[in-house]
């Protein structure tokens, strides 16, 4: 990972939790900001690495790219509706070359997959700390909605490729939700 795709993560990262985690109230935003640091790393830091090394596995360049309109979005829509609702668009690993569907719905599948893996093991560590559940429910929301069958969403490549693992990863979210 060069300097400039670590950058772009990086802010990418911080300005999605600051859109998750966003209050009015300065006390709750700030009292909320670590635990959306850490979930938001959970859930979009990995997603994104899952993608990247997979396509890397398959023979493809891949990297990560920021997309300034989206993050302005992300922040402008958490403020205007003060958190209640969250748009999550920063940016995207892009795959270079011309992967198979096969290929193409297995790294769109990484992503979740690796959100999927993370909620389970934190809902099993979640008697431990509240913080486990709020870690697992967030891995599983974003998955699942990363799974929606629409494209450029991941759903849509892994339909594409096969209905029956696009099935059985968007229900395993289910009982998270």
């Amino acid at each position: 990972m060069d300097r400039q795709e670590l950058m772009e993560l990086l802010l990418s990262w911080i300005t999605l939790s600051i859109a998750f985690a966003w209050d009015i109230n300065p006390v709750t935003f700030l009292h909320n900001l670590p635990y959306f640091l850490i979930g938001v790393g959970t859930v979009f830091i990995l997603h994104e690495l899952s993608h990247k090394y997979t396509a890397h596995y398959f023979g493809y360049p891949a990297r990560f790219m920021m997309w300034w309109p989206g993050l302005i979005f992300s922040l402008l829509f958490a403020i205007v509706t003060n958190g209640r609702y969250i748009f999550a668009a920063p940016g995207a690993v892009y795959v270079f070359g011309h992967p198979s569907v096969e290929e193409d719905g297995k790294i769109s599948a990484a992503g979740p997959l690796t959100n999927l893996l993370l909620a389970y093991l934190f809902f099993l560590l979640s008697p431990l700390s509240p913080l486990f559940l709020f870690l697992s429910k967030i891995n599983a929301m974003i998955g699942f909605f990363n799974m929606m069958p629409f494209y450029p969403l991941d759903g849509s490549k892994v339909l594409a490729w096969n209905p029956l693992v696009f099935a059985v990863i968007l229900l395993a979210f289910i009982p998270l939700l």
